[in-house]
């Protein structure tokens, strides 16, 4: 059978997927997205869990936007499975990005309690997008058993991902201001200042909720 120069090209395109320098990688995954073909969305996939250039993960996210759901869903719901760390959080920062409700089986609660924590941050992030309307009660129900997780950048995305769910977190929010462990009852009590004022700070909320915290406020008896 005779290749065509487009077919041609594609391929080409993805053997420039595996070269060592990035900006050939880059060019590669543009000329892929750029062509859709579904008889590349594995190479794709696979090429998204193992690629450390954060530019070139982005544009093989777009890539696979590009190709049919039918084929990509199916593929990058088996990757969050992986064992590889980098290559479940790919998978699901690819599946937000397609948006695709049909997904949301696969958001499960070991995804959004992942040890990783760049999974978990990425699970969040997905979760809010691909959360089915009615749902969002009992995922932020889950959310909050990850209050007071890691450093800064953890909580900021657990509590923008919480903000996001809107109101339906209020009665989730203020069971975990009233918890013993005093960094959930700052995480939390930082999350309900954002979710009033969007506008402030994520360090000021977290200092202004470690002085409520420190001076008896929720959680403590006779506060």
């Amino acid at each position: 059978m005779t290749i065509t120069g487009q077919s041609a090209d594609t391929m080409r395109a993805l053997q420039g997927l595996a070269d060592s320098r990035s900006s050939v990688r880059l060019r590669a995954a543009l000329a892929v997205g750029s062509a859709p073909d579904p008889r590349f969305v594995d190479k794709l996939v696979e090429r998204c869990g193992v690629e450390p250039d954060f530019f070139v993960r982005d544009m093989l996210t777009w890539a696979l936007t590009r190709h049919p759901v039918s084929m990509t869903l199916p593929r990058l719901v088996r990757e969050v499975r992986s064992e590889r760390a980098p290559a479940r959080s790919q998978a699901l920062h690819t599946l937000s990005k397609i948006g695709d409700r049909q997904a949301w089986p696969a958001i499960t609660r070991t995804l959004l309690s992942d040890a990783d924590d760049q999974v978990a941050r990425t699970a969040w992030r997905a979760a809010v997008v691909l959360v089915p309307e009615g749902e969002e009660s009992a995922l932020a129900g889950v959310l909050t058993t990850q209050l007071g997780r890691g450093e800064r950048e953890t909580q900021l995305s657990l509590s923008r991902a919480l903000v996001a769910l809107g109101e339906v977190v209020v009665p989730v929010l203020h069971g975990a201001t009233v918890v013993p462990d005093p960094r959930v009852r700052v995480h939390a009590l930082a999350t309900q200042r954002l979710l009033r004022d969007p506008d402030t700070a994520f360090e000021f909320a977290i200092e202004e909720a470690k002085r409520v915290v420190a001076l008896g406020g929720p959680g403590e008896e006779g506060g």
